[in-house]
């Protein structure tokens, strides 16, 4: 029994892997963070993630696209993020890849939001059974704060003197 079990689990093995046999060996993505982002980013900022897809396999990748995500990571606040808010380049496509070559894309962002977050860069193609993600990088954005003393007490004070010293101008003017 157990021998029939295991050759109709081979049979059924070898006749799915025809399907795949015309698809290339595969691509890898590679991403990192720009060293050029600052150490604590905050709101506001500007970030930029540089991507590299390489073709590992022997054959040609043929409509390659690829995209970045973006998930926020917050104990209770799990969830992924629009990137329409975030401002950030969402995705390229690749008309051909040759074997052995490399695409490289920068994916810049501008972070809108205070929390922790993760982002991957996947990839599809024509030929691929699915798609292939690379390794998440992970960042933190710090609330910007949203008074700055330095720029509201001039304010603050300035406009009641104004106002005092405009009163008082137009009591003695009368």
């Amino acid at each position: 029994m157990k021998r029939i079990a295991l050759l109709a689990a081979a049979l059924l093995l070898a006749a799915a892997l025809p399907a795949y046999a015309g698809a290339p060996a595969g691509f890898s993505i590679d991403l990192a963070a720009a060293a050029s982002n600052p150490a604590q980013p905050e709101m506001g900022n500007h970030l930029a993630f540089h991507s590299v897809i390489h073709n590992d396999g022997t054959a040609p990748i043929h409509g390659l696209t690829a995209w970045i995500s973006l998930v926020r990571v917050d104990r209770g606040h799990e969830q992924p993020m629009d990137l329409e808010d975030w401002s950030a380049h969402k995705a390229i496509t690749v008309a051909t890849l040759a074997p052995g070559a490399s695409i490289e894309t920068d994916w810049p962002m501008r972070l809108i939001q205070a929390g922790s977050y993760r982002v991957a860069v996947s990839a599809a193609s024509r030929e691929a059974p699915g798609p292939t993600s690379s390794p998440f990088v992970s960042f933190a954005v710090r609330q910007k704060p949203v008074v700055e003393s330095q720029r509201v007490l001039p304010v603050a004070i300035g406009i009641p003197v104004l106002l005092g010293g405009f009163m008082l101008w137009r009591r003695r003017t009368r």
